[in-house]
């Protein structure tokens, strides 16, 4: 079997198993096997096709991989639903206490209760909404 054959069949492979490990250290070593079965086509040695194969693979490990998993793994941009609400500020409706009370929150009015049960927020106050449980806002007073 010729060599160029044999790497792309280990290209093959290794992109295969890449596809089920997402990892792309799988994919980079396809990449270089592929690379290496061209230089295997135009009639490179064996001992230059390993050391392209390395090469190769150590550039796109080091280099290439970093820039795409950067790319891969980005965070969440925006927030929904009551995610959404999470740190925003809300008016006190009703003295809100450990047990219950009334906030509105960009326009909507929702069931709160202060995170230290001994607060007791006065109406009128501006509270920082910390989390919500259900369909109650737990809430902590701005300074």
């Amino acid at each position: 079997m010729d060599p160029w054959l044999i790497w792309l069949i280990i290209a093959a492979v290794l992109a295969v198993a890449e596809i089920f490990t997402l990892t792309a250290a799988l994919g980079m070593l396809s990449a270089a096997a592929l690379v290496t079965a061209g230089s295997a086509a135009v009639g490179l040695p064996l001992p230059f096709q390993f050391l392209v194969f390395t090469a190769v693979a150590t550039v796109t490990l080091l280099f290439l991989r970093p820039v795409a998993l950067r790319h891969v793994v980005q965070p969440q941009a925006a927030r929904f639903g009551v995610d959404a609400l999470v740190g925003r500020g809300a008016y006190v409706v009703s003295e809100v206490t450990g047990l219950g009370g009334r906030v509105r929150i960009d326009g909507e009015e929702w069931t709160a209760r202060a995170l230290d049960e001994t607060l007791v927020i006065p109406a009128g106050k501006t509270v920082d909404v910390i989390e919500i449980s259900g369909a109650t806002a737990i809430v902590y007073p701005r300074d």
